[in-house]
């Protein structure tokens, strides 16, 4: 017996303003949306190697002291990605470089969510 893939469902406050940071801010592509009397409740969200679902939240919008889920994104680009989610509106933390080898920003997304974008230091094109 063997698992072949595992599909992260994501809760969201309000699902067409979550597109926004996970099509827009990410490029990944929607598909597969479940409407309920014309509301979004539900889609699929990915590109060729991964796959989330994004579901309508049940009760509050976002929990207080909420730490569930946690994101680490590892994009070709770490300036760029960085430069155009800034560019987006979301508030971005510095690049640093961390005693542990990597180079990273972190970003809170509008349900809530913690995203890490790094890449190996050693990995870094010298400007």
């Amino acid at each position: 017996m063997s698992i072949n893939y595992c599909m992260p469902v994501i809760p969201s406050g309000d699902l067409e303003k979550s597109l926004r940071f996970w099509i827009t801010g990410l490029g990944l592509i929607a598909d597969r949306e479940m409407r309920q009397d014309g509301l979004l409740v539900g889609c699929m969200v990915h590109n060729d190697t991964m796959f989330f679902w994004l579901n309508q939240r049940a009760g509050e919008q976002i929990p207080s002291a909420y730490e569930g889920i946690r994101f680490y994104w590892t994009p070709d680009d770490l300036f760029a990605m960085r430069q155009h989610l800034q560019q987006l509106g979301y508030e971005v933390s510095p690049i640093e470089n961390r005693d542990y080898g990597q180079t990273e920003f972190f970003l809170t997304d509008d349900d809530g969510y913690s995203h890490c974008f790094g890449i190996a230091t050693n990995e870094l094109p010298f400007k």
